[in-house]
């Protein structure tokens, strides 16, 4: 193809704007809502023909009628349409059932507000551990008589297997010795699952005797401090053979005719079902010994529901008496524990068990210091203080079930029954941890008083008022004694010499202290903390506790500058020493900041402490810290430098920004923040400042744009500095700064070489020309209002762009380099208008600077033409099989950039443009839908004023058709 000249089509760009602007239609707003529901009318007519009468019309319009998606919201839809259909009698009866049913399930089933067992049985195995060497008992019975044949009759069965379970109980005995935690834990997880394939084999009876073994060893506290563990590990297997138990006599009602209901009655089940039932409970009660016969029962409690609808109601009661005949305290407490488990799963309504088996816990409380308890402790080496812990688990849970939903009047019954037992610190403990928040907090100061008169041995006081000050956090005390609840609180708490025990108190406590006082009041409880944990570094053992310290006080200091005033806030800080959890703290602090902050601060208390508090996470990044990581401490530090202000000090302001960016040049996404908040600021200063001062305001807008222009390099992503080389040098365009611009514009187009061919997005590789192209593409749009220096020639910045382009690496089978050029030609075309699209405010751009000289329009078209050669000639290179695709895409796009920017009145133009038309073509490549909307496009031009040559050269476009 040969050379073809370039000349520019003159624009208007007042009447291209207003030629594009949408219709303008009125509406009548009285009749029209965009909310407003779609109305429509529906007219019927009807045709009714009469023996000697003509024809006549009836019209009737329908009421209003909402759409479809609105019906719903009005309950019209089609269910509910059915619905109203339906008999009114059936309706009545089926809601009047669905509220029996709701009713009836709210009574059966504990809320979401009851903590249930699954909860707690993680702490307990975590917290009662031993080192001492375990031991299980197994009694292994002969399998004779196992098999039986089908024709027994039912009492011949009965009889088999409870002579199965005589000759297991009297068999061999073999003794598990010398265990480990582990191995004991490992071995009754085996019995667990060995129970399970029993079942599945069809081997109940094995299966029965491995639940019987298993809760025999509830009666073992020789390694006492582990009885809490065994107590969960024990009753897992109990729950999985209760399980086990009713779904196969569920099983057994479900036959083809009818399906067992979720809540059914007695008489819904068949009687092979209960018999089966019945054959269960029989073989229980043959169990000789009390604590496998009580344990094994209550895990199938349940299964009552099969027999009688008062079955639970009364097995309930009378399991609560089997306990009594247990001798061991923390045994029986345990199995009342176990029993109150059951009975809020199966009938939480039953409130009177619960209620006998707290009353009969209180009974035998004493015990805990009789002489059988005390031996045993002496012969097992065991001290009140370790043993008394070993109750909580068991008592915490009977007071949770009986204080559920239970009215004020009994609970202050229960409290008065505590009263009458001396105060004993064991019991009220878990009644405070157990018993409503309301209720304690009401009753504050008379649980201080109780606390006060309670015997300490084996249970300490400052843990009772931890327990205190936990019910306190959730709920408000009266507000008269909230001064002396602190006060007395606080009085045996800073006696405490252990740390340990200090801090597990003191950090309770500060919630109370930061919800209800003043910082004066905080600043005295972090001294005393401050106090206690430095002697020896004993903080160094307690950074959870201190770190829940420091979370509870900022929860409750929203103003900073009331927290930072506080004059042992940042003192406490320093006690983290480790850096790890050093930076966690500080990241706390920065969250709540960036969250509670409202408005930009000045303030140097808040600016010199985060400042502290940033600095702090700064440093702690280095070659080993992950990038995510780095992005939040990023995050968190420029949600601080966003919220920083000093109104109109902009000198003040663009300080912070210089010392900011000397503390936080490791984190690459900090600097940028920076750059952009000082090229907001150089517009700010700009603004305020307008005809004010305007050679002290140019020289600090100098100094911004020097500030920017020194931090940029200092960057690490190519397209980063990039793009800010460009965003700074519009600042400074903006604000007259010419010679400055072009320095940023000279940097930004040096660095284009150096951009690489892959770069990493999200920790993936992809090609970087397309975002190559998006930067070139705002760099042009920049490029039309910046004007030439007087020494470097017209359009020098435009032709040093072009020569780095020319000379990029571009990757094969590309185009990007093609597309870049069209867009060049956009450029200079807007270049050779005589008025420009858009301009800065006292800035002269080349339309003022040039006035339309013939000179530089000369060296417009020259520019244009080296540009259109490339195009034409890359357009060349792709004439191959495999590339015609990217040629004819290729083509109509430049006859497109030809068509808008064109002049084509010209007749080289005319030509070049009809025969990139026909290349577009000339393979099938082009997509026929494209061709013909652009040419009904170009017919529509040529109806317009000054575009008629665009009529002959729609009649030399034709369409090609496929065949």
């Amino acid at each position: 193809m040969a050379v073809f000249p370039w000349h520019s089509r003159n624009r208007n760009y007042k009447a291209e704007f207003a030629s594009c602007r949408l219709e303008a239609v009125p509406l009548e707003f009285g009749d029209y809502h965009p909310l407003k529901p779609i109305t429509v009318t529906e007219s019927k007519t009807k045709k009714v023909t009469r023996k000697g009468s003509t024809s006549s019309t009836s019209s009737s319009s329908s009421s209003s009628m909402v759409d479809p998606l609105s019906s719903v919201l009005d309950g019209t839809d089609p269910l509910s349409m059915f619905a109203a259909t339906a008999d009114p009698a059936a309706l009545a009866a089926a809601t009047d059932s669905s509220r029996k049913k709701r009713d009836r399930d709210d009574n059966s089933v504990v809320g979401s507000d009851f903590e249930p067992w699954a909860n707690k049985r993680g702490e307990i195995l975590a917290r009662y551990t031993t080192t001492e060497k375990l031991s299980i008992n197994l009694f292994m019975g002969s399998e004779k008589g196992r098999a039986g044949t089908a024709a027994f009759a039912m009492s011949e069965k009965v009889r088999t297997r409870l002579e199965e379970l005589d000759d297991f109980e009297e068999g061999s005995q073999k003794e598990l010795l010398n265990l480990t935690q582990q191995d004991y834990v490992n071995r009754i997880e085996e019995l667990n699952q060995s129970l399970k394939d029993a079942w599945a084999s069809d081997q109940k009876v094995k299966a029965l005797k491995i639940v019987i073994q298993c809760s025999k060893l509830l009666s073992d506290t020789s390694v006492i401090q582990f009885y809490p563990s065994k107590f969960v590990l024990i009753t897992d297997i109990l729950d999985t053979f209760g399980k086990l138990v009713y779904e196969r006599i569920f099983s057994m009602c479900v036959d083809n005719r009818s399906v067992l209901p979720d809540h059914f009655s007695p008489e819904n089940a068949n009687d092979t079902a209960k018999e089966t039932c019945l054959n269960w409970f029989f073989k229980i009660a043959s169990i000789r010994e009390l604590i496998p016969r009580f344990y094994v029962e209550a895990s199938i409690l349940k299964c009552n529901k099969f027999l009688s609808k008062t079955g639970i109601s009364e097995c309930l009661p009378r399991l609560t008496c089997m306990i009594r005949g247990i001798g061991d305290p923390l045994v029986s407490v345990y199995a009342r524990a176990y029993l109150c488990r059951v009975g809020m799963e199966v009938a939480p309504h039953l409130k009177e068990s619960l209620n006998k088996n707290f009353f009969d816990f209180l009974l035998t409380f004493k015990q805990i210091h009789g002489d059988t308890v005390q031996n045993q402790l002496v012969v097992q080496g065991v001290e009140l203080p370790s043993y008394l812990p070993l109750y909580p688990p068991a008592m915490d849970w009977i007071f949770q079930c009986i204080s559920y939903h239970a009215p004020e009047a009994l609970l202050t019954e229960m409290m008065e029954r505590c009263k009458k037992l001396g105060n004993n610190a064991l019991l009220l403990n878990s009644v405070m941890s157990a018993f409503r928040a309301e209720f304690i907090a009401t009753r504050s100061m008379d649980f201080i008083g109780m606390i006060k008169e309670c015997d300490e041995s084996g249970f300490p006081k400052h843990l009772l008022f931890r327990s205190l000050g936990l019910n306190l956090a959730l709920a408000d005390p009266p507000e008269g004694d909230r001064l002396q609840i602190l006060n007395e609180a606080w009085k045996v708490i800073t006696k405490l010499k252990n740390p340990q025990d200090y801090i597990n108190c003191a950090e309770v406590w500060v919630e109370y202290t930061c919800k209800h006082f003043t910082k004066r009041e905080v600043n005295t409880v972090l001294a005393d903390v401050i106090k206690h944990m430095t002697p020896d570094r004993a903080f160094e053992d307690s950074y959870p506790q201190l770190q829940l310290i420091i979370k509870k006080v900022i929860a409750y200091f929203h103003d900073f500058s009331v927290l930072f005033s506080v004059e042992k806030f940042l003192p406490f800080l320093d006690m983290f020493q480790k850096e790890s959890v050093r930076v966690e703290v500080c990241k706390c602090i920065m969250e709540a900041f960036i969250k509670h902050q409202q408005e930009p601060t000045k303030d140097p208390v808040i600016l010199n402490a985060l400042l502290h508090v940033c600095k702090t996470m700064h440093d702690s990044v280095n070659a080993l810290t992950l990038e995510d990581e780095k992005r939040m401490l990023s995050y968190l530090i420029n949600g601080f430098i966003k919220m920083v202000s000093f109104g109109r000090d902009f000198e003040q302001q663009l300080s912070f920004y210089v010392e900011s960016r000397s503390m936080f040049c490791n984190l690459e996404p900090v600097l940028v923040q920076l750059i952009h908040s000082v090229n907001r600021l150089a517009m700010e200063t700009r603004k305020v400042m307008k005809g004010n001062h305007s050679r002290k305001t140019a020289a600090f807008v100098r100094a911004c744009v020097a500030y920017c222009f020194i931090t940029i390099p200092s960057l690490t992503g190519i397209f980063t500095r990039l793009n800010l080389y460009l965003h700074s040098g519009q600042v400074a365009l903006a604000n007259q700064c010419l010679s400055q611009a072009d320095a940023f514009f000279k940097a930004a187009i040096s660095l284009i070489p150096e951009v690489p061919k892959m770069i990493n997005i999200e920790g993936k590789m992809r090609p970087s020309e397309s975002f190559l192209l998006e930067f070139l593409c705002n760099f042009f749009s920049t490029l039309l209002i910046v004007p030439d220096h007087p020494e470097r020639g017209v359009l020098f910045l435009v032709r040093e762009l072009l020569n780095v382009i020319q000379d990029y690496t571009w990757e094969d089978n590309s185009d990007e380099k093609i597309r870049i050029y069209t867009c060049v030609l956009h450029l200079l075309s807007a270049m050779s208008q005589e008025t420009y699209l858009y301009h800065i405010d006292k800035v002269d751009s080349n339309d003022s600077l040039y006035g339309g000289d013939s000179k530089f329009l000369a060296e417009n078209n020259k520019l244009c033409e080296t540009v259109m050669a490339q195009i034409l000639e890359h357009l060349k290179t792709l004439a191959k099989d495999e590339a015609l695709k990217r040629q004819s895409s290729l083509g109509l796009s430049f006859f497109n950039s030809i068509l808008a920017h064109g002049d084509l009145r010209n007749n080289k133009l005319n030509q070049l443009s009809v025969n990139l038309w026909h290349l577009a073509q000339r393979h099938g490549c082009a997509d026929t839908r494209t061709m013909v909307k652009t040419l009904e496009y170009i017919k529509k031009r040529s109806k317009q004023p000054d575009m008629t040559h665009l009529t002959e050269l729609a009649l030399r476009l034709p369409l090609q058709t496929r065949t």
